[in-house]
């Protein structure tokens, strides 16, 4: 049912982008699709530029396309029947549960709650510090507009800007280069974490999901900015050409937006194949959980070392912090990693039979489309209809989850026989 909802919305959003009103010139339903389709599913690759192929209207289309990919359209549906007074009912309740991707149902319009007041209050202060450098140099009307819908596309883990060469013209700028990571560093930490954050708990208070996701999240940002510049410090096409100041702005821009957003201040095309391949690893791991990032998240990249290191200790739990993961964890890492490793693989197979260009091109955009980061080194533009078609059908499986394309093609049975154990050779 989620992902049918996500399906019309993505219909609907490409039906509104092929009015008149929307674009100043006349646009292939291909383009809408597509469009439609990245920005519901907070991806932020294009096949047209926002900012001169599309209206006012058509930008504030994929606006609002992009806030309700990111929110989740049921954590929208239940917001919008708070503010009427009307009741959400238990199979409202039931998919809230799983567009949030939690276990339980008692707290979840708590949640939703504070959602709210962390998205009304991130992107009201995104709107103000980015004025400061949108309106003097646009004016009012225009800047406060550009302020706006880069919030709503950085909080949301986008990428959608309204530039042809994204931030690039913003590379040394301080203001856009601490509020716009911050935007979507928070985005991407998922709102149980930001949550619990604003709530100031205390270490020892918060969840282990929060804990996890904390560390983590500043152990690949360390490693990200670090990599990134070590890699592409020399590079005349990237860092090279730049000062030595904005040399630093850029790495920790790139470094940081890599796993979930999708802006760019550097040519990415003009990435070292080491640096594209450091930032194809990066886009698979993504943000976290109930976050507006996509990838296989940042906790089940974290059970996945822990697992392979309790094996290697031959321990039968994994600890951390305190607390152990037992089996049912594991597993649902193991089908997670999996059928997202498929789901690349297959991807790339598909996209390399009807375009035989560069394979590391359009290796990182299905790596960038499943991870919903909207990064590009190019290849989009070049894309055919049955390259366009692979793409967004990679983009929908990252937002829903891949998990939801395992319960979708899994049956569901009782086993009738049970079967003697044996051993298999592995490794």
């Amino acid at each position: 049912m989620l992902a049918a909802l996500y399906a019309v919305l993505i219909t609907l959003g490409a039906g509104l982008l092929m009015l008149p009103v929307a674009t100043p010139a006349p646009i292939t339903w291909s383009d809408a699709i597509f469009t439609a389709a990245s920005a519901v599913t907070v991806t932020g690759l294009v096949v047209i530029d926002t900012g001169s192929d599309l209206t006012v209207f058509g930008q504030g289309v994929v606006m609002v396309l992009v806030q309700l990919g990111g929110l989740g359209l049921m954590t929208f549906a239940v917001l919008v029947l708070s503010m009427l007074g009307l009741p959400v009912s238990m199979s409202q309740r039931m998919f809230l549960r799983e567009d949030l991707n939690q276990t339980s149902i008692s707290d979840l319009m708590v949640l939703v709650r504070g959602i709210l007041k962390v998205v009304l209050a991130c992107e009201l202060v995104g709107v103000m510090l980015l004025s400061v450098v949108f309106v003097p140099e646009f004016g009012w009307a225009e800047g406060l507009w550009q302020a706006l819908f880069h919030t709503v596309s950085a909080f949301n883990n986008a990428g959608f800007a309204l530039f042809p060469d994204s931030l690039t013209g913003w590379v040394g700028n301080p203001v856009v280069n601490l509020t716009v990571p911050a935007l979507f560093i928070f985005g991407g930490l998922g709102f149980i974490v930001v949550t619990e954050l604003y709530e100031r708990r205390g270490w020892q208070a918060f969840s282990l999901h929060t804990k996890l996701m904390v560390v983590g999240t500043l152990a690949l940002i360390v490693w990200s900015v670090v990599m990134f510049a070590a890699l592409e410090w020399n590079n005349p096409r990237t860092l090279g050409a730049l000062p030595l100041h904005d040399r630093f702005w850029a790495s920790w821009f790139q470094g940081v937006t890599t796993r979930t957003a999708g802006f760019n201040t550097v040519d990415i095309g003009g990435l070292h194949d080491s640096t594209s391949m450091m930032f194809m690893s990066l886009m698979v791991i993504g943000g976290g959980s109930t976050s507006t990032a996509g990838g296989i998240k940042v906790t089940t990249f974290i059970v996945l070392l822990l697992a392979t290191l309790a094996f290697f200790r031959r321990r039968q739990q994994l600890h951390i912090f305190g607390r152990s993961l037992g089996p049912e964890e594991v597993m649902k890492v193991l089908a997670l990693t999996m059928v997202s490793i498929l789901t690349v693989f297959m991807a790339i197979f598909l996209i390399t039979i009807s375009h035989d260009g560069d394979f590391l091109d359009l290796a990182f955009e299905v790596t960038s489309a499943f991870g919903t980061v909207g990064l590009s080194r190019g290849a989009t533009g070049e894309l055919d209809g049955f390259g366009r078609a692979v793409i967004v059908a990679v983009m929908f499986i990252g937002r829903v989850g891949p998990l939801t394309l395992g319960f979708f093609l899994a049956t569901r049975a009782k086993p009738r026989l049970g079967y003697p154990a044996s051993r298999v050779f592995l490794g």
